[in-house]
């Protein structure tokens, strides 16, 4: 059961799928069509799931569950990793890999494994104020409040000592 993402509960579980590149606006357009598509069929045993996505940045992938209706089971977490899967594959892009970092440069998304994360903050290129994006929260609140923060006010702290 497809929904708008601003009307699910903060208490909805979020999954954030980071592309290694910005879509195009026609990519946007039928990657927004296939999400529509795969969230309004998308089930947990036969039961519906009120779900709901974001996108941002033309490269974050957001998918919201209200898991007060109905909980994500394996098979309903495989699905939507089986989706996942096939938007890389039409795409050629890469939505999977959690050993990289997105982080704000200015304007721009700049997009980096973790290894180079790791030396431009040793050669001071990013800073502890450095905007990065913390794709380990859990919630549609922590989503809102703890996803674009500063460096130094996210797992990514460690790497600026």
């Amino acid at each position: 059961m497809l929904v708008d993402f601003n009307e699910l509960p903060e208490t909805s579980r979020v999954w954030i799928y980071q592309a290694n590149r910005s879509f195009s606006p026609e990519e946007l357009e039928e990657i927004t069509s296939k999400l529509d598509q795969f969230i309004a069929q998308w089930t947990a045993h036969g039961a519906d799931l009120k779900a709901g996505y974001d996108i941002k940045y033309k490269r974050f992938i957001t998918i919201a569950l209200d898991q007060n209706l109905n909980a994500a089971s394996g098979c309903s977490i495989d699905a939507s990793v089986h989706f996942i899967q096939e938007l890389e594959k039409a795409y050629n892009v890469d939505l999977m890999d959690k050993m990289n970092v997105s982080f704000k440069q200015g304007e721009f998304v700049a997009y980096k494994t973790l290894a180079d994360f790791r030396k431009m903050a040793k050669n001071r290129s990013v800073s502890p104020n450095t905007i990065v994006f913390n794709n380990l929260v859990n919630n549609i609140a922590e989503y809102r409040t703890d996803w674009e923060v500063p460096a130094k006010d996210s797992w990514h702290n460690r790497f600026l000592n």
